[in-house]
């Protein structure tokens, strides 16, 4: 069942209270990955925060990919603001069947929307699919650091007092397991699972 999200209120909470983690994650993506040219993917992108950080210090062509079009118009918008309409786009889809040949992008990255995908295999299945040979993705839900993760966390416990509880049965230990046999169910072999206090990445690479 999808979740119907509300594409004003979920980017008045990307900038208000998450906007200082996109920067550092980018930065950390480009440095772990190796990848800094050829064309990244941001699923699930809402405004575009990620990936237009990322077309900021890279020369990379992003696409900027969700499946909500309220949520695309918002990420237009900021192209524009940010001035790389030379270099960043939207597209329309769905994680289940990304609308993109095969081996084609070289980085695909993605925060916080893994958590919603109905099925995961299936989307793990298809980013595998339109990763190019020698290109890599780095998805699930990180803060940055632990000072950033703190900051957020304080802001949205005002917010919603069990906002701890949900990061945890999304991120917390228990899940690495669960994630691990996802993978291995869609059939990718090249994968690591990085869980520290700032957060869960799974990052797979994609050899010849």
């Amino acid at each position: 069942m999808k979740v119907e999200i509300n594409a004003l209120e979920f980017d008045r909470m990307a900038r208000e209270v998450f906007a200082p983690v996109y920067p550092v994650l980018a930065e950390q993506i480009i440095n772990r990955m190796g990848i800094s040219e050829g064309c990244c993917l941001d699923i699930g992108c809402g405004g575009g925060y990620l990936g237009l950080a990322l077309a900021r210090i890279s020369e990379l062509e992003t696409i900027l990919f969700d499946e909500s079009q309220d949520m695309l118009n918002l990420a237009q918008d900021y192209i524009g603001q940010s001035r790389l309409e030379s270099r960043v786009k939207t597209l329309l889809g769905d994680v289940h069947e990304i609308p993109l040949a095969n081996e084609s992008v070289n980085l695909v990255v993605s925060r916080g929307s893994m958590f919603f995908w109905e099925n995961r295999v299936r989307a793990y299945q298809e980013i595998y699919r339109v990763l190019a040979v020698g290109g890599a993705a780095m998805i699930g839900g990180g803060f940055g650091n632990v000072e950033l993760l703190r900051e957020i966390e304080a802001k949205m416990l005002e917010k919603d007092s069990e906002w701890k509880e949900k990061r945890q049965q999304r991120i917390g230990k228990g899940k690495v397991e669960v994630y691990r046999e996802e993978l291995k169910k869609a059939g990718i072999s090249s994968f690591e699972i990085l869980q520290s206090e700032a957060g869960l990445w799974i990052v797979t690479r994609k050899t010849a």
